[in-house]
């Protein structure tokens, strides 16, 4: 069964649907998204390296796990969704940390068009990646985290995992410890 992407205007309201291979390209629709930041027990973040087969920004480092609400389907729903499909894992207490989030970013002639709320929760269960999508996987508490950004540079970190990091640190939401 092929995912179906939901388009949205620039309001975010839903305009139709794309089967998810038709998407993104070097013109890609504007569509509704999501990115969770998700930590264990000890406040560590769930980072992951995107598998160097996937059609977008492959092979770098970013957030536990982002993807794409299906129509009529919760972000909630959708990131439960993908964190059992890529990771193998549950999750709990996810919230908003940044509800209006929106960015456009292009890697090799591939653009992301999103309105990407970001939210960040728990997950539960011990990671096992589908090598498909996840290439590596590591645990850092967000200090560790935030300078592996800063050392490792723009082309090691997805783009939405860089202004999202700064962004949650703004909010007051990014875990101290």
């Amino acid at each position: 069964m092929t995912e179906l992407i939901v388009l949205v205007d620039d309001d975010g309201r839903a305009i139709g649907t794309m089967p998810k291979p038709l998407v993104h390209h070097g013109e890609t629709p504007l569509h509704r998204a999501f990115s969770a930041y998700l930590f264990d027990d000890a406040g560590r973040l769930l980072v992951t390296r995107r598998a160097e087969d996937k059609a977008t920004f492959p092979g770098m480092w970013t957030n536990t796990v982002c993807g794409h609400p299906g129509p009529d389907e919760t972000d909630g729903d959708a990131i439960a969704r993908r964190a059992r499909f890529e990771l193998g894992l549950g999750v709990e207490d996810v919230r908003p940390a940044v509800p209006g989030y929106r960015y456009r970013a292009e890697f090799r002639g591939v653009v992301e068009n999103e309105i990407c709320p970001v939210y960040i929760g728990r997950f539960t269960g011990t990671p096992a990646p589908d090598p498909t999508e996840v290439g590596e996987w590591e645990l850092l508490d967000w200090a560790q985290f935030r300078a592996r950004q800063d050392a490792e540079g723009d082309d090691a970190w997805s783009p939405w995992c860089r202004e999202q990091a700064r962004l949650i640190e703004q909010a007051g939401l990014a875990p101290v410890g």
